[in-house]
């Protein structure tokens, strides 16, 4: 009987090692990301995003989120999003979207981001990238200087604003801001991200048709999660992207 105790013991003392390396994989890179638009936000503690997102941990093949469901299940929250025309900009700022968020271990989400989809990547002792190599999901360039990728926000800030999230306190906010379970945040070449801005998919795509498959689940999603609106035009052109997914 001491023995199984003591055995017990191993296995949870091993456990909160594991536990305390916590961030140490996982977070690199450098600057804000003056995105969907000019102003970079600042960090704070992390939030969590909200409960009932379809993912379950594991991601179809091929794809580089997280969260990422089917194409059939994406065509069932596509249609069951609300319809309505886009809000105003009254009142909206960048700052009302507290970001980068703390995530431990002197990395912040945008870090954990560059971690995430880069290879090799290394990083110093602040938590900033310092070597790696990723390849942008909308345009498939390569990049190996992490000061030219930006962590697009899949929704944009803006766009979350006009379809919904002027509404939100500030707690919901943040967590979008900040998602790293649901397919919200992926880095990118910081020129095909500056090119989208905080336009919708009708108004802008990813330059490769490749992408589209997956730029329109995760949007999809990402707006079903959050129980934000999508506006028509924007729905037609997000059932062209799901059109073009293997079936």
């Amino acid at each position: 009987m001491g023995r199984q105790i003591r055995v017990r013991g191993a296995v949870l003392a091993a456990g909160l090692l594991l536990a305390a390396a916590g961030c140490s994989g996982a977070g690199s890179g450098t600057g804000a990301n003056p995105r969907d638009d000019p102003k970079p936000g600042g960090a704070a503690p992390s939030a969590s995003a909200p409960s009932g997102a379809p993912a379950d941990g594991k991601r179809p093949t091929g794809d580089v989120l997280p969260g990422m469901v089917a194409a059939s299940v994406a065509r069932t929250q596509l249609a069951a999003l609300k319809v309505a025309a886009p809000g105003t900009m009254s009142g909206y700022s960048r700052d009302k979207f507290t970001h980068w968020a703390e995530q431990g271990d002197k990395c912040d989400t945008r870090e954990v981001i560059l971690q995430r989809d880069g290879a090799k990547v290394t990083r110093d002792s602040q938590c900033k990238a310092v070597s790696g190599t990723w390849k942008s999901l909308y345009d498939e360039v390569v990049v190996t200087e992490a000061s030219k990728m930006d962590i697009d926000h899949m929704v944009p800030l803006a766009e979350g604003w006009r379809s919904g999230a002027a509404g939100w306190d500030a707690a919901k906010r943040k967590a979008f801001a900040n998602d790293l379970t649901h397919p919200q945040l992926l880095a990118v070449t910081a020129s095909s991200n500056r090119s989208k801005g905080d336009q919708s998919p009708d108004l802008w795509q990813p330059p490769s048709k490749a992408a589209w498959c997956q730029y329109g689940r995760a949007w999809t999603t990402v707006k079903s999660v959050y129980g934000l609106t999508v506006t028509e035009p924007e729905k037609k052109t997000l059932s062209t992207m799901l059109d073009t997914c293997a079936s």
